[in-house]
């Protein structure tokens, strides 16, 4: 890394943003003083990856798996982590950098009010903050920035340049957005698991939910009319969960036969005959679940599913009735073998103000 030091000027280093020596994920360094950086892999580990296992700078997406739904993120200060999720799937998730002692990053429950996708600071003599979207207006945001393994911003929440960009691509002003550990975090916020742990809703306090609260078989499509369907199956779990427009509308128990874990996959409903005996699509005749092409499974887009597979799942067939009842090509379906919540525990998390300050008051540039 000397080579490093010499080719940046002290105006260019001084910056938590651009602590290039501190992360061991940068994967170049910037040719001139005023360059952007890029933090972090290049690229998503495969979907098989327990999120536990991520490295610093390391990153999960599978953005093609559900492409449509409100999306919200959780950031986990306890962990370092930051989670995507997209009508209620994990479509991401990442080692993060947060504030430092002295410059911690608030938690709460924030919108994004501002996005931005070449943006510098003010305050920290230019320094770069690619693919910017702003919680406050008082200076903390998402952005690409340096990730040490450890918290060391100014405040905002550093993520891997290849990840920034791919969020600020999906993700619309006034995503939600929850930060929290696991003294302030509510009921599965501070280490989320496939499903979204809170609710697309800002402006309002996110009340706790006792885990396991609703692991008994309910169906309430009620909740939400209308919007897009997805679904996850978990084998650690042994539990399938329904969500329609971001809000869940049902869950029932399942049983997954034989010790074998299953892949993990996602998948879309399409029209065109199934040539696999599935029980778990509205008409066999018509439509059939197809494979998404998600990192560690590229090469089997496009394909059906393994009847082995299906033959060895159960669920009650008054649920999966119901289910068929639902979907319309489009639909999403993860499959996976991880459980789908963590216990954690704590109190309520307050909302923060996302107001724009009155006209007499200043707008900080996010801080790094």
């Amino acid at each position: 890394m000397p080579s490093v030091r010499l080719s940046l000027t002290r105006r260019a280093i001084r910056p938590l943003c651009l602590v290039l020596v501190m992360s061991g994920v940068t994967q170049h360094a910037p040719a001139r003083a005023d360059s952007v950086p890029f933090w972090g892999a290049k690229a998503s580990v495969p979907i098989d990856t327990p999120i536990s296992h991520l490295k610093k700078g390391e990153f999960l997406w599978m953005g093609e798996a559900v492409t449509t739904g409100p999306v919200v993120m959780v950031i986990s200060i306890t962990e370092q982590r930051g989670y995507v999720y997209r009508n209620g799937v994990l479509i991401g998730a990442t080692t993060v950098s947060t504030g430092r002692p002295g410059h911690q990053t608030p938690t709460g429950v924030f919108t994004v009010l501002q996005k931005q996708k070449e943006h510098r600071s003010t305050i920290y003599d230019g320094a770069p903050m690619p693919y910017m979207e702003r919680l406050t207006w008082g200076g903390v945001a998402l952005h690409a920035g340096g990730l040490p393994g450890y918290p060391e911003s100014h405040g905002c929440i550093h993520l891997p340049s290849e990840f920034a960009q791919r969020l600020f691509d999906i993700s619309p002003n006034g995503m939600t957005v929850v930060i929290g550990t696991e003294q302030t975090a509510p009921e599965q916020v501070a280490h989320p698991g496939y499903l979204a742990p809170v609710k697309f809703v800002g402006g309002r306090p996110v009340e706790p939910e006792a885990f396991g609260a609703k692991e008994d078989e309910h169906w309430e499509p009620e909740l939400s009319r209308s919007g897009p369907v997805s679904i996850v199956l978990s084998q650690a779990s042994q539990l399938i969960v329904v969500y329609r427009n971001g809000i869940e509308i049902g869950r029932a128990r399942l049983t997954v036969s034989g010790d074998t874990p299953l892949i993990n996959h996602a998948l879309v409903l399409t029209e065109g005959p199934s040539t696999v005996p599935d029980p778990y699509v509205p008409d066999p005749a018509k439509f059939s679940w197809l494979r998404i092409g998600v990192p560690g499974h590229i090469g089997e887009q496009g394909t059906q599913v393994d009847p082995n597979a299906v033959a060895r799942i159960q669920m009650p067939a008054d649920f999966a009735a119901r289910i068929n009842g639902v979907l319309t090509p489009g639909a999403t379906l993860l499959v996976t073998n991880e459980a789908l919540y963590p216990q954690t525990s704590g109190p309520m998390v307050q909302v923060v103000d996302a107001d724009p300050p009155a006209n007499s008051q200043p707008v900080h540039s996010p801080r790094s």
